[in-house]
């Protein structure tokens, strides 16, 4: 995974300007406050929290549940691990079937 590449949301703020044929301080400030609107979304969740963006998929906030003989790998210790909140992605059905092409 050496070659993975990383797009920030500057890069985000750059595409979405060119798609829109906005300048990129407009684009900037929209996609800024898309993320924060989403950020803020997801931690006010009481406990669980759907978002779903049509043709682009699910974001979830879900509960875990607490693991009260959880181990520590490295030290073989038996832990208590409490229940908490984790996020899931589930792509929609476009991005799915366009990840699904083969690489060549």
């Amino acid at each position: 995974m050496g070659n993975m590449k990383t797009v920030t949301k500057k890069d985000v703020a750059k595409r979405t300007a060119k798609l829109v044929n906005e300048r990129i301080y407009v684009t900037e400030k929209v996609v800024d406050g898309v993320f924060t609107a989403l950020r803020e979304f997801m931690t006010e969740a009481d406990p669980e929290i759907r978002i779903e963006i049509r043709d682009f998929g699910v974001f979830e906030v879900k509960k875990t549940k607490p693991k009260p003989k959880a181990r520590n790998p490295k030290t073989g210790e038996i832990i208590y691990v409490p229940a908490r909140r984790k996020t899931h992605f589930k792509a929609g059905k476009i991005l799915k079937e366009i990840l699904k092409t083969p690489l060549e």
